[in-house]
């Protein structure tokens, strides 16, 4: 099993955003130096906590500080760009990275980024699917592609031998970047999209072991209808985990630091909405109790390493196994906690789980 981190990024609305990308990359430095194998780096435009409209800029200034680390977009939403344009801005991307680039997608997007947009949520998905069908076909078929469809009409031009203009930038990785899928409800398509195309599944940290099982089944589903095998090590697993050199310090500073993201952001933001029910062990639990303390009792992973490990064996043994899990960075007011936190992952709960293949 493999460590990677979840930027989504997630920042407390009164940090000023120049604050929050040097935050954001002094993680990603540090996790690189510690060995985690990936990072991913939302993309969200009206979420205030969120604030990375542009994740290719952070993973681009990330890969010239870091020397080791799988770098990807966690997720690019697909229906709100043009795709010949995002097509151009990925591929420049993995040449920049050379190799150490990951394309994360992903189908949705919250109502207020389709409304900034002009976007309509009822053609949303078709739109994004549509959009990836015109990017993959760029990069597949190159000169020769053309597109008619709901949404885009793409002719490509051909590259003038003499004048050397027209369409030529592919991707550095042939025939394209690693393609991984994100997915944050119980029953997402994107899961049987990830297993037909033989693509990693990313299963969202919004989800209880009541849900994630069934993620899996949809991945092995998608597989066997295109005479594919699924392959757990593909699959990462994204989780909230805060550990501290003490339980009790774990504790405390999950509360101060998770628990002023749910209060003040997320309890909000995910009220009456379908996350709250991913949320739940129990689905005929009562939304109300889904509260901080049930979060922290039974969805996130706190505590010193020991109690991590155990935690996140416990996890691995209830889902089947899975391949990477993605730890969702926090921006604590006191930035050491944090740094603190990853090195602990790191170095003391990883090596008590090197037997999880």
């Amino acid at each position: 099993m493999q460590l990677g981190l979840f930027m989504m990024p997630l920042h407390p609305s009164y940090r000023p955003i120049a604050d929050c990308y040097d935050r954001d990359i002094d993680q990603l430095v540090a996790a690189d130096r510690l060995g985690f194998a990936e990072a991913w780096v939302g993309e969200h435009f009206t979420e205030k906590w969120e604030n990375a409209p542009a994740p290719d800029l952070l993973i681009a200034k990330g890969l010239a500080l870091t020397s080791q680390i799988q770098l990807g977009t966690g997720v690019t939403l697909l229906g709100m760009h043009e795709p010949v344009y995002l097509a151009h801005r990925i591929a420049m991307l993995d040449h920049l990275a050379r190799g150490r680039f990951q394309w994360g997608i992903g189908l949705g997007g919250i109502p207020t980024d389709m409304a900034l947009m002009g976007l309509d949520p009822s053609t949303a998905r078709d739109r994004a699917a549509e959009a990836l069908e015109v990017i993959l076909g760029l990069w597949t078929v190159g000169d020769q592609f053309v597109h008619q469809g709901s949404h885009f009409n793409v002719r490509v031009p051909p590259l003038d031998p003499v004048l050397e203009r027209g369409f030529h930038m592919l991707p550095f990785q042939k025939p394209y970047p690693p393609i991984a899928i994100a997915a944050s409800t119980p029953n997402s398509n994107s899961l049987n999209i990830a297993g037909s195309r033989g693509w990693s599944p990313m299963s969202s940290a919004l989800l209880s072991t009541a849900y994630l099982p069934g993620h899996f089944e949809q991945v092995e589903a998608g597989a066997a209808a295109n005479g594919l095998i699924a392959n757990r090590s593909q699959w990462r697993i994204a989780r909230d985990i805060f550990v501290g050199p003490t339980s009790k310090i774990a504790y405390d500073r999950a509360r101060s630091v998770m628990g002023r993201n749910f209060e003040q952001h997320q309890r909000h933001s995910r009220k009456g909405t379908i996350q709250v029910q991913s949320c739940k062990i129990d689905p005929s639990m009562p939304d109300e109790a889904v509260d901080l303390d049930y979060l922290m009792d039974n969805l996130w992973i706190i505590g010193d390493a020991e109690e991590c490990a155990q935690k996140i064996r416990e996890l691995y043994s209830k889902v089947g196994g899975f391949g990477t899990l993605l730890c969702t960075t926090v921006d604590s007011d006191d930035p050491s906690w944090d740094h603190e936190h990853l090195h602990l992952l790191a170095n003391d709960v990883l090596p008590n789980l090197v037997d999880l293949q």
